[in-house]
């Protein structure tokens, strides 16, 4: 039995593949513009990869946003497909929850142009903040007023480094927190823009 871990709601695309608990592999690559047409196919690879069928897969845990207005739509539609083609739960999460660094306290962001960033900050398994958008300004503010917090997502357009990040291992280790929704097909994503 297997979960498969969607998400393109940023600039890359990540697929991965669990099994009890376990991540049994990933791919994760920049794919700008070219999430929707690369996904399908890294599924199918890493289901091969690892000799599982469609019929093996058990649930799909997906980003449900914020983010890219596309990118957020391309992981949830497949995941509402696949949901209703083989009768399996969703699992939404946020976007910004994946990013997190699972040792300390996480501020984690996502570039919203128009020198804004969608803004979440989580600790384990709690939402100290939750997702919301505010100005770079306000945002480089609350990280200087939290020096013992890691910073984590692209964060290269506030200059900071990228710290490095698996986001299928994220979501692996959020299976136990995240309910299914009740109804995929009426699950929407989260887009926080006006």
């Amino acid at each position: 039995m297997a979960t498969l871990l969607l998400d393109s709601s940023n600039t890359s695309l990540s697929v991965g593949v669990e099994s009890n608990g376990e991540l049994l592999g990933y791919t994760s690559y920049e794919a700008w513009q070219e999430q929707s047409e690369h996904m399908i196919p890294e599924i199918d690879a890493l289901l091969k990869k690892y000799s599982l069928s469609r019929k093996d897969i058990t649930g799909v845990l997906t980003s449900i946003g914020p983010g890219s207005y596309t990118g957020v739509r391309i992981s949830l539609t497949i995941a509402k497909v696949i949901a209703l083609c083989l009768d399996v739960p969703v699992y939404p999460v946020s976007s910004l929850r994946v990013l997190k660094d699972n040792d300390k306290p996480s501020i984690c962001l996502i570039n919203a142009r128009s020198n804004r960033s969608y803004f979440g900050v989580y600790h384990k398994d709690k939402v100290l903040v939750c997702d919301t958008i505010k100005t770079n300004d306000e945002v480089l503010e609350y990280i200087k007023e939290h020096p013992d917090y890691s910073v984590c997502g692209n964060v290269s357009y506030l200059g900071f480094n990228n710290l490095d990040s698996n986001i299928c291992l994220q979501m692996v280790s959020l299976l136990n927190v995240i309910k299914p929704c009740e109804n995929a097909l009426a699950l929407k994503p989260v887009y926080l823009k006006d």
